[in-house]
């Protein structure tokens, strides 16, 4: 007879694994507050806070086909991103959540005993999904203002480097790489992701480097620009050959027919849409003026829909505490890698001032 206990059975390196620290719900902040949810001011995960075209909710209330399987092959989702993207569809897959395209691309090149490249601090995915393929995670530190070190990150290519991750704008930094050198990284040879999370913010991309580079990869998302963070979809423009690689080791129905109609709708009110990117700009600018007003923080120039600081005075995560316990959520970083930060994302204008009047009222 067996003795052995069902966790004798779990491989030893999944028991110190330590997973991703997800942010909190809103729900659960105004239960402990004693406020409604709504009055919970959240600037902790780089959402929309505009959230998404009036179009997505008037669709999916009137959407009745919930018994239906979507489609597999995404045929009409990605001749949709073909004419927004400019790239063919059949160079484009789509995924739940860019996260789920970044674990396919891990699958798809390294195994174990392979390495991956990182330039941390950056968007701890890439690490989890490694990691849990056996992968080694060789991280390259960016510099002290948070930008890429190219010739250390040359130096740390080996014959077991299978993929270099890149995320422009960077997360949870906010820098943007030049496209001199994300020219230069593709350059290296290595298959390099692209990760454009933040591309309408920035309206640069490495995509037409596709077109001279055949190791190039764009990893894109819906969560930030269009307000679906809750629908979870995302996609990649690859070569035609890794995005045909891609399509046969996807789960099947991986991007669901609420997320497909959102999205579908989504494209129908571009301009709306894109005027709520332009007012998270504004206000971005807005905020990086008045937090460069508080004495004990160092602010730094961002171009996504987020801002980082670095506090000059006191612990990152005590005001972190301070604030939530005021119904404003942050993030708080308090690792070596990126030590004693918040990370901000853009609210609406009056959620942008309670957190500048919360800010000011902890020190004065």
């Amino acid at each position: 007879m067996n003795n052995k206990t069902i966790t004798a059975y779990v491989r030893p390196e999944m028991t110190t694994f330590k997973g991703y620290s997800a942010c909190k719900s809103p729900e659960v902040i105004a239960k402990k507050l004693g406020i409604r949810e709504c009055d919970v001011v959240k600037l902790d995960a780089n959402e929309n806070n505009y959230g998404p075209s009036p179009r997505v909710s008037k669709a999916l209330s009137g959407y009745t086909n919930y018994h239906i399987y979507p489609d597999a092959a995404q045929t009409e989702l990605r001749h949709e991103l073909e004419r927004y993207t400019g790239m063919p569809a059949d160079q484009i897959v789509a995924g739940s959540g860019s996260d789920q395209l970044i674990e396919l691309l891990i699958k798809l090149f390294a195994t174990h005993g392979d390495e991956i490249i990182t330039m941390g601090p950056s968007f701890p995915m890439y690490r989890f999904y490694a990691i849990l393929a056996g992968v080694k995670v060789v991280d390259v530190p960016r510099n002290e203002d948070f930008y890429i070190d190219l010739d250390k990150i040359k130096s740390a290519v080996t014959d077991k480097t299978k993929l270099i991750f890149l995320a422009n704008p960077n997360n949870p930094t906010g820098t943007l790489t030049s496209s001199a050198d994300v020219r230069a990284l593709a350059q290296i040879g290595v298959p390099l992701v692209v990760d454009e999370a933040y591309y309408e913010f920035t309206n640069e991309t490495a995509v037409s480097l596709m077109s001279e580079f055949d190791n190039v990869m764009i990893l894109r998302t819906f969560s930030k620009w269009s307000g679906l963070a809750g629908l979870r979809i995302g996609y990649g423009i690859f070569p035609p050959a890794i995005a045909g690689y891609s399509h046969a080791i996807r789960d099947p129905y991986n991007v669901n027919i609420t997320a497909l109609t959102a999205i579908k709708e989504s494209f129908c009110d571009l301009d709306y849409l894109m005027s709520n990117v332009r007012e998270i700009i504004s206000e971005r600018e807005r905020l990086i003026a008045r937090l460069n007003e508080v004495s004990w923080l160092k602010v730094y120039p961002s171009r996504a829909n987020f801002i980082l600081c670095y506090l000059l005075q006191g612990d990152a995560s005590a005001v972190q505490q301070k604030l939530e316990d005021r119904g404003i959520l942050v993030r708080c970083y308090a690792d070596d890698v990126i030590k004693n930060c918040i990370r901000i994302s853009i609210g609406k204008p009056d959620e942008n001032d309670k957190l500048f009047d919360a800010l000011n009222g902890i020190w004065g």
